[in-house]
């Protein structure tokens, strides 16, 4: 069997890092298994749905790279849905209610008052044609419902292990409604057993909804896939993500916090397992490494905090060949692998290089502690060319000259050359400032 899944969105908002992380699992296990990823655009909700999040959800996956090897958009299918919308009816697997939403509402109250759960009781089943006749001229508009079979449904979920429903216990879904729209449970089982998906990989939010669906995958005589229902992301205090609500937009991540993305990747293809969490070169060596059993059932948070922790370090390990080309569209077209190298270790994200750029060849206030000391200094500069081991040399005369050492050598040094008291290695920094504009800040000018 040649392995297939999806990745469904709705174009209802942007892609949060919980979307992201489905989108990533289902990537990574088909990459794994040699087969195809699918995008899927869900978008049958015409209120919500909106073209310029179909747009950022693809430009987001494009970024990371989760390029898709198919495309479809459910709106593109609703001849199909109708198609099969009126072959269940044919057979009675479809049936008309007539309830309007206040109706239903009561008899969830009622129910819940008797302590019974919120199944529907099927009374559409006993109006007669009289009765529906009688209603629509009084201007009701059906809705259609999935009749359930009260066998037992089970599937071996490859994070849940074994799950079993009563289909008894189940109340039989709307799949349309009385506009005539085609409802998710529908249409997503359609456009999987269509577009022949072996995989079903998504929220545990959707476990009981797979219970229903997969009388329908039967109904529809189309091969059961093997499910996969991973625990929900929260954030760092165990809250729910939202597209609505714009939490951690994969969007925001980018172009806000200069998130990189083998950083965000790395990250959330970790959480939820027991693997430490390490900053990986590839998607290639994430999926060589992934392993759908070692996804724990416990709820997995995402810290900002520990993915910035991770974005520095993937910078920090990243070559200027991979950099050169985004520094140079970031105003620092002269910057050279020689700056990359003096500043990468003191990056969390890769504007911060626009700093020590602006330190080592703009204009830069020192800061003087003791003139007399920093005059000295200057006085020993030795002549160019300068390389890495100009700083010890340098350092070790002004040591001698006037007998001071550690912090009280180094520090009034940095505060003159950076106008900083941190930063990267100043070994490294000394040659990108130069002789001329060291000697002018060691002497209290703007240089």
């Amino acid at each position: 069997m040649s392995v297939a899944v999806r990745f469904a969105p709705s174009p209802t908002g942007l892609l949060h890092v919980g979307n992201l992380r489905l989108a990533l699992v289902n990537w990574l296990f088909a990459r794994k298994h040699g087969g195809t990823v699918l995008l899927r655009l869900d978008d049958t909700d015409a209120e919500r749905s909106r073209p310029e999040y179909a747009v950022a959800i693809e430009e987001d996956l494009r970024w990371l790279g989760l390029i898709p090897d198919r495309f479809a958009r459910e709106s593109d299918r609703y001849a199909r849905y109708d198609a099969v919308s009126a072959a269940l009816k044919a057979v009675g697997r479809l049936y008309p209610c007539y309830e309007t939403p206040e109706e239903l509402a009561l008899k969830r109250t009622r129910l819940a008052a008797g302590g019974k759960p919120p199944i529907y009781d099927r009374a559409a089943l006993k109006l007669t044609d009289a009765d529906r006749a009688r209603l629509e001229a009084a201007g009701r508009r059906p809705h259609w419902r999935f009749l359930l079979e009260p066998g037992p449904v089970a599937w071996d979920d490859l994070v849940r292990g074994p799950v079993r429903f009563e289909g008894a216990a189940l109340s039989d879904p709307v799949l349309i409604r009385e506009d005539g729209r085609p409802l998710y449970t529908l249409t997503s089982v359609v456009d999987d057993a269509d577009l022949a998906i072996t995989h079903v990989i998504r929220g545990e939010d959707h476990v009981a909804n797979t219970a229903v669906q997969i009388q329908l995958w039967q109904a529809l005589d189309a091969a059961v896939p093997v499910f996969a229902h991973l625990p929900l992301l929260t954030d760092a205090a165990g809250q729910g993500l939202s597209k609505r609500l714009g939490s951690l937009s994969v969007r925001s991540l980018r172009e806000e916090e200069g998130v990189e993305p083998m950083a965000l990747l790395s990250l959330l293809a970790r959480l939820g397992t027991s693997d430490p969490i390490e900053p990986r070169p590839d998607l290639a060596t994430l999926a060589a490494e992934f392993d759908m059993a070692r996804i724990a059932r416990g709820t997995p948070k995402f810290d900002p905090d520990e993915l910035m922790r991770l974005n520095a370090r993937v910078l920090h390990e990243a070559p200027f060949d991979a950099v050169r080309e985004r520094l140079a569209g970031a105003g620092l077209a002269g910057a050279d692998a020689a700056f990359w190298e003096a500043v990468r270790p003191n990056l969390t994200r890769l504007a911060d290089a626009a700093e020590w750029w602006a330190v080592t060849h703009a204009p830069v206030v020192p800061s003087i502690d003791d003139p007399v000391f920093t005059a000295a200094a200057a006085a020993l500069l030795p002549p160019e060319p300068w390389d890495t081991a100009t700083w010890g040399a340098w350092t070790g005369a002004v040591k001698q000259a006037t007998g001071r050492k550690g912090k009280d050598l180094f520090l009034p040094l940095r505060r003159a050359l950076t106008g900083r008291d941190h930063g990267p290695e100043l070994k490294n920094l000394l040659p990108l400032i130069g002789r001329d504009r060291a000697a002018r800040r060691l002497a209290g000018d703007t240089a």
